[in-house]
């Protein structure tokens, strides 16, 4: 059966507006992660990270850390940014439970996806990732650890360089105790080796960089739009009640699907008619993107989205 205690106050707090904003740079000040994790349903629990790029005030921690409380152990979705990231995640499982970390999932190889491991190799806690995932981190992993020690400083101590132990290629099950745990790969999406861990039986989502809400999604070089929407199918067909975004407070499919899927469609849109139009990359800067204005990280990465898309459009 399906969960069915409703969450509806959360959902709509999640909508409103008011829910995340980037000028707070700190939420929970007496601990290194941006904000104190909250139960999203019974024993899943989530850290939502600030909806502003990484910062010393939010110490990297603007994705979202997450833990399942099987019963039979703790599933931890994404190793942190950094060591201290980890650690502090650790000390707020703790109070919530005795149930020691059996597995860490990482949800990419992003630095604030698995910068973190290396806090949990030493607890000799297992490490899931992706295996487009893994090499990503392999590759990138070194220009990520610099990126993280030049803005977080004496916080970024003790950070060294640890991929995942296990890696699977579409989808990994698991067993554990009140849960079955789907770890999906749906195809290309924001970056490589994405993933989403899929909750059938709670009809509860943790989407990944899949689904965002709250802040304006990055397009970075090697983010193929087209196949991202492809993608997007699959995530659909779960029919999830709940979302845990990879960015962005816990919501529903409508919220997720405005932001990310409908962002798409709609950028490709504004770049397809200045295509047909004949205009250059310089003029794709300034295709109108009003609607999607009042996100977090809209000026940071408007622009800068308008222009990659132009260049994959281009010679699609």
């Amino acid at each position: 059966m399906r969960f069915q205690i409703p969450v509806l106050v959360l959902l709509l707090a999640a909508a409103s507006p008011c829910a995340a904003s980037e000028d707070i740079p700190d939420q929970y000040p007496q601990s290194v992660l941006y904000s104190k994790p909250v139960e999203v349903i019974p024993h899943v629990w989530s850290a939502i990270g600030a909806t502003a790029p990484p910062s010393y005030e939010n110490s990297g921690h603007n994705n979202n850390l997450s833990f399942i409380v099987t019963g039979e152990g703790v599933i931890v979705v994404n190793g942190g940014a950094c060591v201290q990231l980890a650690k502090a995640l650790h000390e707020e499982i703790k109070q919530v439970t005795d149930e020691p970390v059996k597995l860490v999932i990482n949800e990419n190889g992003q630095g604030h996806a698995m910068l973190g491991n290396a806090y949990w190799a030493e607890q000799q806690v297992p490490i899931l990732a992706q295996s487009e995932a893994a090499a990503e981190f392999e590759d990138r992993g070194p220009q990520s650890l610099e990126q993280m020690q030049g803005y977080n400083k004496e916080k970024a101590e003790g950070t060294v360089l640890q991929g995942p132990t296990e890696t699977f290629e579409d989808e990994k099950v698991i067993e554990m105790g009140r849960f079955r745990i789907e770890v999906k790969n749906l195809g290309p999406a924001h970056s490589p080796g994405d993933i989403a861990v899929w909750l059938p039986e709670q009809s509860l989502v943790i989407a990944g960089d899949m689904a965002f809400h709250e802040r304006l999604l990055p397009i970075f070089e090697d983010t193929g739009t087209a196949a991202w929407l492809e993608s997007w199918e699959n995530f659909e067909a779960l029919q999830a009640t709940y979302v845990i975004p990879g960015h962005g407070h816990p919501t529903n499919m409508d919220q997720v699907r405005r932001y990310t899927k409908d962002y798409l469609v709609f950028l490709r849109g504004q770049i397809r008619k200045l295509l047909d139009e004949g205009g250059g990359l310089e003029d794709a800067f300034y295709v109108d993107q009003s609607p999607y204005a009042h996100l977090d990280t809209f000026d940071e990465l408007s622009k800068r989205n308008a222009g990659r898309v132009f260049e994959q459009m281009e010679f699609e």
